[in-house]
């Protein structure tokens, strides 16, 4: 059960603030009553963190997770308690297509905030946002917490990485850090529309048939935003009375569904007569992947609050608001 006070004046840093979990994670934040600070690098205008005037509610500091300095400083001055890092590059595609930024971003960038951490003593407890993608291609599914972390591509080896810095800094130097794991996560504000919900939903909204990029058949976790949020401020508060720091938790639904069923969904949901078109181009990618949140039931008692018919409509909602506005 979420403890409402928890998080009442406290002091939180959110990087990734103006991203799509990012910003979910600061309204909700908000409405607990925690003082945040956010980093932005780019002012993103239809990023939710704007669209809310959530901006308007917390600090915020112009910056990049590359600045080792600008984070010693942030953490310093505002006395910060929690760190939830959350900013990635977080596209396959443009992994693929930019190695190196993604590793800034995503392998540097995690180091800074864990060194940032470790050298400032208000630091209670640190939120490393992983992937199921750190996982790589595994034999045996679902795939668990066990497994070992052997990403292959550009934007799955920054996450094994992401999450082996985070384990190195509390294996070392006992950094009070945790770990998660989650599906592909959806939602209203999810501007990637490269991703694979909000472009059938954009699609079927402007009356184009909806385009899977691989053959239909790949399986996935699809994980509700806010979901994702009560898991990230749910394990906060269980680390210390836990005594789980350290530990990565995989958070997902547990439904597999092929992409072509998803969009199947999306459509049905839509009320729409439309077909998809397969074009079977998926490179580089993983053909079946799924989480066992087995660990997070047991030891955090945590479970979905959101069916993925409720999660979808919530999804659907927004972006017919969306474009028609």
């Amino acid at each position: 059960m979420i403890n409402k006070d928890y998080w009442l004046n406290r002091n939180v840093f959110v990087t990734g603030c103006t991203g799509f979990l990012g910003s979910y994670l600061v309204r909700e934040l908000l409405q607990r009553g925690a003082n945040i600070t956010g980093l932005v690098r780019d002012f993103v205008t239809d990023s939710k963190l704007f669209a809310d005037g959530n901006d308007k509610r917390i600090n915020v500091v112009r910056g990049s997770i590359e600045d080792l300095q600008l984070l010693e400083r942030v953490l310093g001055e505002y006395e910060i308690e929690t760190v939830f890092h959350i900013a990635a590059q977080a596209i396959v595609g443009i992994a693929n297509r930019n190695p190196i930024s993604t590793f800034k971003a995503n392998i540097e960038g995690t180091w800074n905030v864990m060194e940032a951490c470790r050298r400032s003593p208000t630091i209670k407890q640190v939120i490393v946002a992983s992937s199921d993608k750190a996982y790589g291609d595994q034999e045996r599914l679902p795939y668990d917490e066990k497994m070992p972390l052997q990403g292959k591509h550009p934007y799955d080896v920054s996450k094994s990485c992401t999450d082996l810095l985070a384990q190195a800094y509390y294996q070392t130097y006992n950094l009070p850090v945790c770990i998660t794991r989650c599906g592909n996560l959806y939602g209203g504000g999810d501007l990637n529309f490269n991703r694979i919900i909000p472009q059938t939903i954009q699609s079927i909204i402007h009356g184009k048939a909806p385009e899977i990029r691989s053959d239909g058949t790949f399986i996935r976790d699809y994980f509700y935003v806010e979901d994702a949020v009560l898991a990230y401020l749910l394990l906060a508060e269980k680390m210390e009375e836990g005594n789980i720091y350290g530990e990565a938790f995989n958070f997902s639904n547990e439904i597999q569904l092929t992409v072509l069923e998803l969009v199947n969904r999306i459509l049905a949901l839509m009320d729409s007569n439309l077909q998809p078109v397969i074009l079977n181009q998926g490179q580089h990618e993983i053909k079946h992947q799924y989480l066992s949140a087995a660990k997070a039931r047991n030891l955090l008692n945590w479970e979905p609050k959101y069916s993925m018919e409720e999660g979808l409509r919530k999804t659907i909602e927004w972006y017919m608001d969306f474009f028609q506005n």
